[in-house]
């Protein structure tokens, strides 16, 4: 029970971590891009997985977590991968209009959903499907607004929806396959994510912006908000390990539609961005899909767990039975009684 207890709450404080950390920096990306006119997103992301790095490498030092080696392919494909998704997700936003970005984003989870039905063998509920609809409306309600379409930002698209959810259902499967942490999963593939996005980020980002990162003009004050977009990364990247490891990738996508219910409020209230009845209607019917789907995972986790007891009292029971008849004892009224041998033994006994 104790143990149910800490999970529950160690679930809650990654999704609480989460969400905090991904609005803040969202928040201060926001600026950053549009006050300041740093828009190079993907060579920005790639110094925030450097600095993930580094901070990690200082917590192994400081013995804060037990370094854990993992298969060095598995390792190596992964942290590109993850790099490639990202590198994908911005094109595909430079390629495409705003709302058929956003409507990307929406294609991860049914994608999600229908790669681990059929490649993990996982089910998902009507009640479970349902609320995920539910939610995609909503969201796609509040955020897509305009849907311009063309062939390569199609394809673009589709190869960042494909190598997102594979590299999220990879997250989800190493901890578990490998029995290791968030933090050493992290450690081991955010430098293969930094490099892969040190490369191509530079590249990536002059065709998308027309400018070059080496000849921007870094005053003080970018170059405080680039150290604090990059501080802040540290927790974005740790909470998304630890999100998908406790809970599962679908899961780790509901609460991503959450984070920009949150960011689109925030931006109204903070920056006075632009806000219409539409977005509070997408809004609303976002978090009820979110709070039924969140009900209906923790109706579907307590009946696992129920039935998990159920069957542990069972293989107990039968167990201490196959004791009871090794060790010679039977049982009379919930007393275990020795079992008594005949008078008459053997043959000797019987002719004395």
């Amino acid at each position: 029970m104790g143990e149910g207890k800490g999970f529950h709450l160690g679930t809650i404080g990654a999704l609480s971590l989460s969400v905090v950390s991904s609005v803040s920096i969202v928040i201060c990306n926001k600026a950053l891009m549009t006050t300041m006119g740093f828009n190079f997103a993907t060579t920005l992301t790639s110094w925030h997985l450097l600095v993930t790095f580094c901070s990690l490498r200082v917590a192994l030092w400081m013995r804060f977590f037990e370094h854990k080696p993992i298969d060095s392919r598995t390792n190596i494909g992964f942290g590109i991968l993850n790099g490639l998704s990202i590198g994908l997700l911005n094109l595909s936003l430079g390629f495409n209009s705003v709302g058929f970005y956003q409507m990307t984003k929406l294609a991860i989870i049914p994608c999600t959903v229908l790669l681990e039905t059929l490649f993990l063998s996982k089910t998902f509920s009507r009640s479970i499907k349902f609320c995920l609809t539910i939610l995609l409306i909503g969201v796609g309600i509040a955020t897509v607004t305009d849907l311009q379409l063309n062939a390569l930002g199609s394809v673009l698209s589709l190869l960042a929806v494909l190598t997102t959810c594979v590299a999220q259902i990879m997250t989800n499967t190493i901890q578990k396959k490998f029995k290791i942490s968030s933090t050493q999963l992290l450690y081991q593939s955010c430098l293969y994510q930094a490099m892969t996005l040190f490369i191509i980020g530079p590249f990536l980002d002059r065709q998308l912006t027309g400018q070059s990162v080496f000849s921007f003009n870094y005053t003080t004050r970018v170059t405080v908000f680039i150290i604090l977009s990059c501080l802040i990364s540290v927790s974005v990247n740790f909470s998304t390990f630890l999100v998908i490891g406790k809970t599962s990738p679908v899961t780790y996508q509901v609460l991503g539609h959450l984070k920009t219910c949150l960011v689109l409020t925030f931006g109204y209230v903070l920056l006075h961005d632009p806000f219409s009845w539409r977005n509070i209607m997408g809004i609303l019917v976002a978090l009820v899909g979110m709070v039924s789907y969140s009900y209906y995972c923790n109706l579907e986790s307590k009946k696992k767990t129920a039935e998990g007891t159920i069957q542990a009292q069972s293989q107990e029971s039968e167990s201490d039975a196959l004791l009871r008849l090794e060790t010679g004892t039977r049982t009379v009224n919930d007393i275990s009684v020795p079992r008594l041998d005949p008078a008459w033994k053997s043959a000797k006994d019987f002719y004395a």
